[in-house]
């Protein structure tokens, strides 16, 4: 669908945060039909990235810690939220943001509500030097703690940086070249355009299995219908993003699959039982977490066989508390899908779901409907113990290890324009990406 916003509303961005099926503005939609595997099987190399200088254990645990001791209440509720911000520079002065935050240039409003994150849109994207200089200008604003900054660059229907970068194959013809090497290879390449470019979170890949033909939502995002080959390939996109150093993204537990509703409108009921869910559903995240997956993304849907209450899985603590972290092992960032789609704000308002969410378990709070209720919620219910202090300090935690794990703590690296344009659209990623098609 078409996510509405704009200073009177009505600036439209294609699709929110987790995507949608239909095609971004400008972007053309993979074709159809299964490809033949390439006659080439080593997949080409990409360019080296240059990976940060790895401290010892010790060392990276005691910065987490000693980041973790400067921050008042205020500074670590707001590490946990991922905003939508206008602008091309951190410096833009944007009606929209005073009217949605209270402060006009992105910059002011990180400082603001001491935000751990931001999410990029097309509307952020003019160019390579622009991009460069707005991720260095928003770290830049972050003060001593650096940002996530995330994108949906899923590549084929969710591309959001696809004026600027290359024009890889969605996951449905890299699952049908039933290569994982060629899933592990794009998410490699995919990973590398991102970091030259300063964004260091992608919300990819997709771990749902597509087994529902009138899936309005996922379809061709998925990488097939069959869950062991998705689940390859999800382990190998995975390990592909890791080697560019850029934090990977399961999306959207439990599962996504089976539905006909969308959840930017609507509200799912998948009615697989535990037995379906195990089969079907789970596969592809266990070898997410296996591969050592950075973050899962929740989905806004019911699934009453693994929760009864009618509460989303977004909400819901004996999804993601119960069976993804206990069941299933996962230590790392559990983040919501968009806090502004349809499907989770059916039952409470946007201060409470923003409380519920990490009650449940959720780490990262991604684009509120409305951020200043959402963080003043989330203050009052540290403050009055309906979430601890100790729950709280989890999640931070493991936010500033993922920022550590990625080179991003105690400093962010600086991109740079130069060598960013040298590995954007590179001889070598143009390639790759022909010979997936074919």
């Amino acid at each position: 669908m078409l996510r509405r916003i704009g200073t009177a509303g009505l600036l439209a961005i294609a699709l929110t945060a987790c995507g949608s099926g239909g095609s971004p503005a400008g972007a053309t939609p993979t074709g159809g039909g299964k490809a033949a595997p390439p006659a080439q099987t080593t997949p080409p190399q990409t360019t080296p990235q240059t990976a940060p200088p790895q401290s010892p254990p010790q060392a990276r645990q005691g910065a987490v810690e000693r980041a973790l001791a400067k921050m008042s209440v205020e500074e670590k509720v707001g590490q946990l939220f991922m905003p939508v911000l206008y602008g091309t520079a951190a410096d833009t002065v944007s009606g929209e943001n005073q009217a949605r935050y209270g402060a006009q240039t992105p910059a002011k409003v990180i400082a603001k509500y001491h935000l751990g994150g931001v999410i990029l849109f097309p509307h952020n994207i003019k160019g390579v030097g622009q991009v460069v200089g707005l991720t260095n200008g928003l770290q830049r604003a972050s003060g001593d703690v650096p940002l996530l900054i995330g994108t949906d660059q899923e590549n084929g229907l969710v591309a959001r940086m696809s004026a600027l970068m290359t024009d890889f194959p969605g996951a449905a013809e890299i699952g049908a070249t039933k290569n994982p090497d060629r899933a592990r290879a794009v998410a490699r390449a995919t990973g590398e355009e991102l970091r030259a470019l300063g964004v260091n979170l992608d919300f990819a890949p997709v771990a749902d299995v597509n087994v529902n033909p009138k899936n309005p939502v996922i379809g061709r995002r998925a990488y097939g219908n069959d869950p062991a080959r998705v689940a390859k390939m999800v382990a190998a996109a995975v390990k592909g993003f890791d080697e560019a150093k850029v934090a990977a993204t399961a999306k959207h537990f439990p599962g996504h699959g089976d539905t006909d509703v969308d959840s930017h409108t609507g509200l799912p009921v998948i009615k697989h039982t535990k037995a379906q869910w195990e089969k079907i559903d789970a596969p592809p995240f266990r070898a997410a977490i296996d591969a050592g997956v950075d973050a899962v993304m929740s989905a806004h849907l019911v699934f009453p066989k693994l929760d009864p209450s009618g509460d989303p899985a977004t909400l819901s603590k004996p999804i993601l508390t119960g069976l993804l972290r206990q069941k299933l092992g996962f230590k790392g960032v559990i983040s919501t899908d968009a806090l502004n789609m349809e499907g989770v704000r059916k039952k409470y308002n946007d201060g409470e779901i923003a409380v519920r969410a990490v009650l449940a378990g959720a780490d990262l709070l991604l684009m509120p409907n409305d951020l200043p209720k959402a963080y003043q919620a989330v203050v009052a219910a540290v403050r009055s113990g309906r979430i601890s202090k100790e729950r709280l300090d989890q999640s931070v935690t493991r936010l500033l290890t993922l920022k550590q794990a990625k080179g991003y703590l105690p400093e962010a690296p600086a991109a740079d324009a130069e060598r960013a344009a040298g590995v954007l659209r590179s001889t070598a990623h143009r390639k790759l990406a022909a010979q997936v098609t074919r």
